[in-house]
Protein backbone atom coordinates (compact mmCIF):
# COMPACT_ATOMS: atom_id res chain seq x y z
CA UNK A 1 0.00 0.00 0.00
CA UNK A 2 1.42 3.25 -0.94
CA UNK A 3 1.06 6.46 0.66
CA UNK A 4 1.35 10.33 -0.99
CA UNK A 5 1.03 13.11 1.40
CA UNK A 6 0.13 16.31 -0.27
CA UNK A 7 0.35 19.57 1.81
CA UNK A 8 -3.48 20.34 1.25
CA UNK A 9 -7.14 19.20 0.30
CA UNK A 10 -6.06 21.34 -3.68
CA UNK A 11 -2.72 19.34 -4.01
CA UNK A 12 -4.12 15.75 -2.97
CA UNK A 13 -6.47 16.21 -6.32
CA UNK A 14 -4.19 17.27 -8.18
CA UNK A 15 -1.89 14.65 -7.73
CA UNK A 16 -4.64 11.86 -8.03
CA UNK A 17 -6.50 13.53 -11.22
CA UNK A 18 -2.54 12.88 -12.63
CA UNK A 19 -2.87 8.96 -12.43
CA UNK A 20 -6.67 8.79 -13.40
CA UNK A 21 -5.55 11.06 -16.08
CA UNK A 22 -2.67 9.11 -17.05
CA UNK A 23 -4.76 6.01 -16.96
CA UNK A 24 -7.26 7.56 -19.83
CA UNK A 25 -4.92 8.48 -21.80
CA UNK A 26 -2.79 5.29 -22.03
CA UNK A 27 -5.98 3.34 -22.50
CA UNK A 28 -8.77 5.69 -23.35
CA UNK A 29 -11.23 2.65 -23.16
CA UNK A 30 -10.88 2.35 -19.66
CA UNK A 31 -13.09 1.04 -16.94
CA UNK A 32 -13.04 3.04 -13.81
CA UNK A 33 -14.87 2.81 -10.49
CA UNK A 34 -16.32 5.98 -9.35
CA UNK A 35 -17.16 7.39 -5.74
CA UNK A 36 -19.47 9.79 -4.70
CA UNK A 37 -19.63 12.17 -1.83
CA UNK A 38 -17.25 15.25 -0.45
CA UNK A 39 -14.01 13.99 -1.17
CA UNK A 40 -13.80 13.23 -4.97
CA UNK A 41 -15.45 17.04 -5.81
CA UNK A 42 -11.69 18.33 -6.37
CA UNK A 43 -10.35 15.53 -8.46
CA UNK A 44 -13.48 15.37 -10.50
CA UNK A 45 -12.89 19.32 -10.92
CA UNK A 46 -9.47 18.60 -12.01
CA UNK A 47 -10.39 16.06 -14.54
CA UNK A 48 -12.90 18.35 -15.92
CA UNK A 49 -10.13 20.85 -15.88
CA UNK A 50 -7.93 18.84 -17.61
CA UNK A 51 -10.71 17.72 -20.55
CA UNK A 52 -11.68 21.81 -21.19
CA UNK A 53 -7.32 22.25 -21.79
CA UNK A 54 -7.95 19.39 -24.55
CA UNK A 55 -5.71 16.93 -22.43
CA UNK A 56 -8.41 14.72 -21.82
CA UNK A 57 -10.94 12.35 -24.21
CA UNK A 58 -13.50 10.67 -22.32
CA UNK A 59 -15.54 9.40 -25.25
CA UNK A 60 -14.54 5.65 -24.92
CA UNK A 61 -14.21 5.90 -21.00
CA UNK A 62 -16.71 3.40 -19.19
CA UNK A 63 -17.83 4.42 -15.59
CA UNK A 64 -19.27 2.02 -13.05
CA UNK A 65 -20.30 3.39 -9.58
CA UNK A 66 -20.33 2.08 -6.07
CA UNK A 67 -23.56 2.83 -4.67
CA UNK A 68 -27.30 4.10 -4.83
CA UNK A 69 -29.17 5.50 -2.06
CA UNK A 70 -32.45 2.71 -1.72
CA UNK A 71 -35.62 5.04 -2.89
CA UNK A 72 -34.17 8.20 -4.68
CA UNK A 73 -34.39 8.13 -8.38
CA UNK A 74 -32.14 9.42 -10.35
CA UNK A 75 -33.81 12.79 -10.71
CA UNK A 76 -33.20 13.33 -7.24
CA UNK A 77 -30.52 15.79 -6.40
CA UNK A 78 -29.34 14.11 -3.48
CA UNK A 79 -28.64 10.68 -5.75
CA UNK A 80 -25.49 9.34 -6.90
CA UNK A 81 -26.45 9.49 -10.47
CA UNK A 82 -27.65 13.46 -9.96
CA UNK A 83 -24.35 14.03 -8.22
CA UNK A 84 -21.91 11.80 -10.87
CA UNK A 85 -23.63 14.48 -13.97
CA UNK A 86 -23.61 17.19 -11.90
CA UNK A 87 -19.67 16.82 -11.10
CA UNK A 88 -18.86 15.33 -14.04
CA UNK A 89 -20.49 13.43 -16.58
CA UNK A 90 -22.18 16.67 -18.02
CA UNK A 91 -19.10 18.14 -17.89
CA UNK A 92 -16.86 16.07 -20.27
CA UNK A 93 -17.63 14.52 -23.69
CA UNK A 94 -18.40 10.94 -22.21
CA UNK A 95 -21.34 8.69 -23.82
CA UNK A 96 -23.75 8.40 -20.32
CA UNK A 97 -24.90 4.84 -21.55
CA UNK A 98 -21.48 3.93 -20.57
CA UNK A 99 -21.91 5.32 -17.05
CA UNK A 100 -23.62 2.94 -14.75
CA UNK A 101 -25.07 2.81 -11.20
CA UNK A 102 -27.21 0.59 -9.47
CA UNK A 103 -31.07 2.00 -10.21
CA UNK A 104 -31.91 2.70 -5.99
CA UNK A 105 -35.77 2.51 -7.61
CA UNK A 106 -35.82 -1.13 -8.20
CA UNK A 107 -39.03 -2.45 -6.68
CA UNK A 108 -36.62 -5.84 -5.43
CA UNK A 109 -33.56 -4.36 -4.11
CA UNK A 110 -32.29 -8.03 -3.92
CA UNK A 111 -32.22 -8.52 -7.69
CA UNK A 112 -31.07 -5.20 -8.70
CA UNK A 113 -27.95 -6.07 -6.38
CA UNK A 114 -27.50 -9.37 -8.19
CA UNK A 115 -28.16 -7.38 -12.42
CA UNK A 116 -25.71 -4.90 -11.11
CA UNK A 117 -23.09 -7.46 -10.37
CA UNK A 118 -23.27 -9.38 -13.31
CA UNK A 119 -23.38 -5.49 -15.24
CA UNK A 120 -19.92 -5.08 -13.79
CA UNK A 121 -18.53 -8.52 -14.39
CA UNK A 122 -19.75 -8.17 -18.09
CA UNK A 123 -17.99 -4.59 -18.53
CA UNK A 124 -14.18 -6.58 -17.69
CA UNK A 125 -12.17 -5.85 -14.35
CA UNK A 126 -12.06 -2.04 -13.38
CA UNK A 127 -8.81 -0.09 -13.95
CA UNK A 128 -8.81 2.06 -11.31
CA UNK A 129 -11.26 1.82 -8.09
CA UNK A 130 -11.95 5.38 -6.38
CA UNK A 131 -12.59 4.92 -2.58
CA UNK A 132 -13.08 7.14 0.46
CA UNK A 133 -13.30 6.19 3.68
CA UNK A 134 -15.81 6.67 6.27
CA UNK A 135 -15.56 7.87 9.56
CA UNK A 136 -15.92 4.26 11.01
CA UNK A 137 -13.91 2.83 8.12
CA UNK A 138 -16.54 1.93 5.46
CA UNK A 139 -16.05 2.15 1.82
CA UNK A 140 -18.58 2.03 -0.32
CA UNK A 141 -21.24 1.48 1.74
CA UNK A 142 -19.92 -1.82 3.04
CA UNK A 143 -20.55 -0.81 6.78
CA UNK A 144 -18.43 -2.36 10.05
CA UNK A 145 -20.03 -5.98 10.81
CA UNK A 146 -18.91 -9.59 11.25
CA UNK A 147 -18.22 -10.03 8.15
CA UNK A 148 -16.50 -8.61 4.29
CA UNK A 149 -19.70 -8.90 1.93
CA UNK A 150 -18.18 -10.43 -1.53
CA UNK A 151 -20.81 -8.95 -3.76
CA UNK A 152 -23.07 -6.22 -4.56
CA UNK A 153 -25.83 -6.19 -1.32
CA UNK A 154 -29.08 -4.15 -0.20
CA UNK A 155 -27.29 -2.52 3.34
CA UNK A 156 -28.47 -0.62 6.33
CA UNK A 157 -26.57 2.39 6.75
CA UNK A 158 -25.23 2.64 10.43
CA UNK A 159 -26.20 5.63 12.50
CA UNK A 160 -23.26 7.11 12.30
CA UNK A 161 -22.82 7.79 8.10
CA UNK A 162 -26.55 8.77 8.30
CA UNK A 163 -25.36 11.57 10.81
CA UNK A 164 -22.37 12.52 8.79
CA UNK A 165 -24.75 12.36 5.20
CA UNK A 166 -27.39 14.32 6.62
CA UNK A 167 -25.45 17.21 5.83
CA UNK A 168 -26.31 16.92 2.22
CA UNK A 169 -30.23 16.73 3.25
CA UNK A 170 -33.00 19.00 4.42
CA UNK A 171 -32.74 17.53 7.74
CA UNK A 172 -31.53 13.93 9.36
CA UNK A 173 -34.89 12.59 8.60
CA UNK A 174 -34.77 12.87 4.95
CA UNK A 175 -31.37 10.91 4.66
CA UNK A 176 -32.02 7.11 3.58
CA UNK A 177 -31.41 4.40 5.76
CA UNK A 178 -30.58 2.00 3.36
CA UNK A 179 -28.19 1.36 0.44
CA UNK A 180 -27.33 -0.65 -2.84
CA UNK A 181 -23.98 -1.38 -3.02
CA UNK A 182 -20.51 -2.94 -4.38
CA UNK A 183 -19.42 -5.45 -2.13
CA UNK A 184 -15.96 -5.67 -0.43
CA UNK A 185 -15.10 -8.80 -3.28
CA UNK A 186 -16.48 -6.62 -5.76
CA UNK A 187 -13.95 -3.50 -5.46
CA UNK A 188 -11.51 -6.35 -4.80
CA UNK A 189 -11.22 -7.29 -7.93
CA UNK A 190 -10.09 -4.05 -9.41
CA UNK A 191 -6.50 -4.16 -10.83
CA UNK A 192 -6.07 -0.78 -8.79
CA UNK A 193 -7.49 0.98 -5.95
CA UNK A 194 -7.18 4.78 -5.07
CA UNK A 195 -8.08 6.12 -1.64
CA UNK A 196 -8.81 9.43 -1.39
CA UNK A 197 -8.80 11.07 2.51
CA UNK A 198 -8.43 14.54 3.76
CA UNK A 199 -9.05 16.38 7.48
CA UNK A 200 -7.96 15.65 10.75
CA UNK A 201 -11.16 14.04 11.59
CA UNK A 202 -10.02 11.25 9.43
CA UNK A 203 -6.79 10.55 10.31
CA UNK A 204 -6.90 7.88 13.19
CA UNK A 205 -9.23 5.98 10.53
CA UNK A 206 -6.40 6.19 8.25
CA UNK A 207 -3.98 4.87 10.60
CA UNK A 208 -5.89 1.65 11.56
CA UNK A 209 -6.50 1.02 7.71
CA UNK A 210 -3.47 1.13 7.09
CA UNK A 211 -1.56 -0.33 10.24
CA UNK A 212 -4.42 -1.67 12.54
CA UNK A 213 -5.78 -5.47 12.30
CA UNK A 214 -7.47 -6.54 9.41
CA UNK A 215 -10.92 -6.79 10.89
CA UNK A 216 -14.50 -6.33 9.08
CA UNK A 217 -15.33 -3.88 12.25
CA UNK A 218 -13.32 -1.63 9.93
CA UNK A 219 -13.93 -2.41 6.33
CA UNK A 220 -11.40 -0.24 4.91
CA UNK A 221 -8.66 -2.80 6.62
CA UNK A 222 -9.19 -5.51 3.99
CA UNK A 223 -7.24 -3.34 1.61
CA UNK A 224 -3.98 -4.79 3.09
CA UNK A 225 -4.30 -7.68 1.29
CA UNK A 226 -5.04 -5.70 -2.77
CA UNK A 227 -1.88 -5.81 -4.55
CA UNK A 228 -2.01 -2.09 -5.96
CA UNK A 229 -3.28 0.48 -3.63
CA UNK A 230 -2.34 4.18 -3.86
CA UNK A 231 -3.67 6.57 -0.56
CA UNK A 232 -3.81 9.86 -1.24
CA UNK A 233 -3.90 12.44 1.59
CA UNK A 234 -3.11 15.79 2.87
CA UNK A 235 -0.77 16.37 5.59
CA UNK A 236 -4.16 16.35 7.97
CA UNK A 237 -5.35 12.94 7.42
CA UNK A 238 -1.81 11.52 7.85
CA UNK A 239 -0.63 13.01 11.12
CA UNK A 240 -1.63 10.04 13.17
CA UNK A 241 0.32 7.78 10.64
CA UNK A 242 2.98 10.45 10.87
CA UNK A 243 3.30 10.62 14.65
CA UNK A 244 3.31 6.56 15.32
CA UNK A 245 5.65 5.84 11.99
CA UNK A 246 8.14 8.12 12.97
CA UNK A 247 8.15 7.49 17.08
CA UNK A 248 8.75 4.02 16.12
CA UNK A 249 11.97 4.63 14.30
Amino acid sequence: MQLIIAKDYGEMCAKAARLFAAEITLKPDCLLGLATGSTPVGLYDALIGKFAEGELDFSQVRTVNLDEYAGLPGSHPQSYRYFMDHHLFDWVNIDKRNTYLPDGTAVDSEAECARYERQIEALGQVDIQLLGIGLNGHIGFNEPGDSFPAATHVTDLAPSTIRANARFFRSIDEVPTRALTMGIGTILKAKKIVLLTNGAAKAETLYQMMYGPVTPQLPASILQFHPDVVVFADEEAASVIRERTSADR
